[in-house]
């Protein structure tokens, strides 16, 4: 065998050798990788062998399992969404409505939940038809301003369609929306922790309003409610009128009545003090009286561009108009 071949042989065994080494090296790190799993805070570990659970981490840390035999299933145990899709529900008082709803929730026993559900898109399933069933259980037995309301009181923030077409219906709200929300939380909690492991931690109403085919009829009914409570106001307000002129009216007359009155006691107090006064004059000097009440008289009776003939003989006017500037005499007295 020459030299060439021999140098040729020996390469051969020194690759095949180091090739040997790195697949033993590689295999002994795959089975030092396998046999060791790292557990999070955040989440707890399932040990299954042959899809059988031998052993279930719930600590942080570093463990150990046999490579190859045994597989890790990890649960995360932090609270996480659940966001429904929009369902139509019908109301006790027969309104057709959309609602829409949240919730959060937690694994609380990830053996049971890996048991029960394997995958946590198998635990999503599991909320789609737990809440959905318990919302429409809940709200298809109240009335629609039960689910809109807590309270008698309307807020600005949450006006919609369903706000501006229940609100004149004046109805009393009993239960209040927190009230159908716990009830809704309840009913959606019953046996998930028992049969399958999480818990729901909370939920709520994330949008209702009514269903969009009906929204046109609404609005035509919000439309004619408006103008019938606009007919009431202006019937009130006319009705109103109508009262306030009868009552103005009314005080009108009063007061001319008493001014009439105050009037004729007035004209009556002034007459009877004219009266007095005459008769005061007359008991003094009874010809100056006769001779003032004449001049009195006359201008009265007599218009303009009326003649007037004086006799000498029974006209008092003459008698006084012929005394008048001279000396009175005991005759005349």
């Amino acid at each position: 065998m020459s030299i060439v071949n021999r140098v040729r042989k020996l390469g051969d065994m020194t690759t095949m050798k180091w090739s040997i080494i790195s697949a033993l090296a590689v295999i002994v790190i795959a089975t030092a990788w396998s046999s060791v799993y790292v557990v999070d805070v955040r989440e707890s570990v399932l040990v299954t062998q042959f899809g059988r659970v031998v052993a279930q981490r719930t600590e942080p840390g570093l463990f150990f399992k046999l490579p190859y035999l045994q597989g890790v299933t990890r649960v995360d145990r932090r609270l996480r969404e659940w966001d429904g899709e929009p369902s139509d529900l019908l109301t006790v008082d027969k309104e057709n409505i959309e609602v829409n709803t949240w919730a959060r929730w937690r694994v609380t026993d990830p053996l049971k939940f890996y048991e029960a559900l394997r995958t946590d898109t198998a635990g999503l399933g599991v909320l789609d038809g737990q809440i959905d069933s318990s919302v429409k259980n809940v709200i298809s037995v109240q009335a629609l301003m039960e689910v809109l309301r807590n309270t008698q009181r309307r807020l600005k923030y949450s006006a919609t369609e369903l706000e501006d077409a229940e609100a004149a219906k004046n109805i009393e709200v009993k239960t209040g929306r927190d009230r159908v929300v716990k009830a809704i939380l309840a009913q959606a909690m019953t046996g998930t922790e028992d049969r399958y492991g999480f818990r729901i931690e909370g939920m709520g109403i994330k949008h209702f309003n009514y269903v969009r085919d009906v929204i046109p009829k609404i609005y035509e009914r919000m439309s004619s409610e408006r103008i019938r409570i606009a007919n009431r106001y202006e019937s009130e307000g006319q009705e109103r009128a109508a009262t306030i002129l009868g009552e103005m009216s009314a005080e009108l007359e009063r007061i001319e009545s008493e001014g009439y009155q105050e009037s004729t006691r007035i004209r009556g107090e002034v007459d009877a003090t004219v009266i007095k006064l005459y008769a005061e004059a007359y008991g003094k000097d009874p010809e100056f009286y006769s001779f003032s009440r004449t001049l009195t008289v006359y201008p009265v009776s007599l218009g303009g561009g009326t003649r007037l003939v004086v006799s000498p003989d029974d006209s008092d006017l003459f008698r006084q108009l012929k005394s008048y500037g001279k000396p009175a005499t005991t005759e005349d007295k």
